[in-house]
């Protein structure tokens, strides 16, 4: 699967258990580590936990393992790194502090709604 579908797909897994927020940031002209940071807000701790899982149980279906996952001991930012696409799951408060947006602000961004998907 390459990056572009990658990416596409973990969308539409996290619109599944309704996150919010959902934006790709395309950082091929930008940095060499990743194509793509993917964020997404969710509502509460259990909605986090309920979108990274998901993500990665479905992934893992098809053969894609995460390389590295953090931020499950506290559930206000879970990062899931699959190389080329690195997902961000933010509370509200965390997104907003950390502003990794406005940290990439040269970057193509794309808001993601269930209609595009």
């Amino acid at each position: 699967m390459t990056s572009d579908e990658l990416v596409k797909k973990i969308a539409d897994l996290a619109l599944d258990k309704k996150a919010k927020q959902i934006t790709i940031l395309n950082l091929k002209e930008i940095i060499d580590y990743a194509d793509y940071f993917i964020l997404m807000t969710g509502e509460s701790s259990l909605q986090i936990k309920a979108i990274s899982d998901h993500i990665e149980d479905e992934l893992a279906k098809q053969g894609i393992k995460a390389y590295s996952k953090e931020g499950y001991d506290y559930l206000r930012w879970v990062l899931l790194d699959y190389v080329d696409v690195v997902v961000h799951i933010f509370n509200h408060e965390t997104r907003e502090f950390y502003g990794i947006e406005r940290l990439y602000a040269d970057a193509k961004m794309e808001l993601i709604t269930e209609e595009e998907l």
